[in-house]
């Protein structure tokens, strides 16, 4: 390896912790970085040669494949980059590891543990299967994450193939009688376990996702070496450099949930006191052919500077003109696990969190409940409690999942309210209104 710096550029148009502490590590180990942004990037196709600017040596791919509304062009910018410059966290890997029955096919090919699954392309096909599953089942969108997509569902709760835009399967509840719901979280990169955790559910919900409020412990000690030998083979398999892999112990052994490709750092920081940055950093600088000084890597795992780096891209563009507008009120496609309608909905500013009609609810299948918000309304100065389900609501083309109140809202005008949640992903224009309050035909 060479004493020469190297250029390591991080692929992320978000402006995620985990993006800015792989640029801080990259530079903390004394090589130079590039932020590949919307603001920045320039691909050129001439003279026979396709070229990249800001060039790079090497790509960590960040892309969030999952919360995208369209990851087809997401998987295809970033092959567009890998055929320029080699990229760790392959579009061919991520892509297949951020659809999770894709990725249970590559697991189950290599003799690997999965809990059962059932994908099927009709509802009817899918209510059929659904008793061949016990009492309790899951019941997810392909790509989702942070929990959204996820429900549980009893033998009678009536199931489609897709929920929104995205296909939806049938898989087992793996866990052990008796205990609270829990997983692993085990951080691998390039080939190592840099740290692990075990995810707890929070009180009311059986989802471990941190970002739902999950408990964290460190398990970097204490997990079995059965479990990290899994999240290793996973990790390689799917042929991602760097991932983050969830297991579950069941009553007969250890299986794998999925492994993320851009899975987050915070709760695995808060857990271990440890952070990946450093290690994807050192794999990428390696991968070029640079050198790191492996004591540096572990003192700055110790820390996560998530800080602003220096080598992000100043806008060029007011952020404002690219956000879509919508009116105080707007026609919204509303999604459920039985049931699609197309609503009027009316937005509220002040309200913290998306809110639909109980009856609504009922239509589409939303659900079923995974916990309950404390709402208080500027009339009264007590609090109420409600019910949360997850939506996936289309706007304009774009969908978003969300967790939202149910509510009687069947005196009210609008039986669908829009949060802060969903409006600030938006310009909001109350001048602009769409007067037809009924209801708008069913989607096909």
């Amino acid at each position: 390896m060479s004493d020469t710096p190297v250029r390591v550029g991080v692929l992320s148009l978000h402006n995620s912790k985990e993006t800015k502490a792989i640029i801080n590590a990259v530079e903390a180990l004394g090589h130079d970085t590039e932020w590949l942004r919307s603001e920045n990037t320039v691909v050129r196709f001439e003279t026979g040669e396709a070229t990249l600017s800001p060039d790079v040596d090497v790509i960590a791919n960040r892309l969030l494949l999952s919360n995208t509304d369209n990851p087809s062009e997401e998987v295809g910018l970033a092959r567009t980059l890998e055929g320029i410059r080699p990229m760790l966290n392959t579009p061919d890997a991520t892509s297949r590891a951020a659809h999770k029955t894709a990725a249970a096919v590559a697991l189950i090919n290599e003799g690997l543990p999965v809990p059962r699954t059932a994908l099927a392309l009709s509802s009817d096909q899918l209510d059929r299967i659904r008793r061949e599953f016990a009492e309790e089942a899951v019941y997810k969108t392909a790509i989702g994450t942070h929990g959204g997509g996820a429900w549980k569902v009893g033998t009678k709760d009536p199931l489609t193939p897709r929920v929104g835009k995205r296909r939806a399967f049938i898989q087992e509840l793996v866990g052990r009688r008796g205990e609270t719901p829990r997983d692993l979280r085990v951080y691998v990169v390039d080939d190592r376990v840099v740290g692990a955790m075990y995810r707890t559910a929070f009180e009311g919900d059986w989802r471990t996702n941190v970002a739902r409020g999950g408990g964290v412990e460190d398990a970097t000690n204490s997990a079995p070496e059965e479990a990290f030998e899994l999240a290793r083979r996973a990790a390689a398999t799917l042929g991602l450099d760097y991932a983050g892999v969830d297991l579950i112990e069941g009553e007969d052994g250890w299986y794998i949930l999925e492994a993320n490709p851009t899975a987050g750092f915070k709760g695995l920081y808060r857990a271990t006191g440890r952070s990946p940055a450093p290690y994807i950093a050192k794999q990428a600088i390696e991968y070029a052919g640079g050198s790191v000084d492996p004591d540096r890597v572990e003192q700055l795992a110790s820390t996560l500077d998530d800080s602003v780096p220096a080598c992000k891209p100043t806008s060029v563009t007011v952020e404002s003109d690219e956000a879509v507008t919508i009116g105080f009120t707007e026609q919204v496609v509303i999604s459920g696990t039985s049931g699609t309608k197309t609503v009027v909905a009316k937005s509220d500013s002040g309200a913290a969190r998306t809110s639909i009609d109980l009856q609504l609810a009922a239509d589409i299948g939303a659900g079923p409940i995974h916990t309950v918000s404390r709402v208080r309304s500027g009339s009264s100065k007590q609090s109420k409690t409600r019910p949360v389900v997850d939506l996936v609501l289309g706007i304009g083309g774009d969908q978003h999942t969300v967790a939202a109140n149910i509510e009687d809202r069947s005196h009210m005008t609008h039986r669908l309210l829009l949060g802060r949640d969903i409006l600030k992903n938006y310009r909001l224009d109350v001048s602009r209104r769409i007067e037809d309050h009924a209801e708008l035909p069913d989607e096909e």
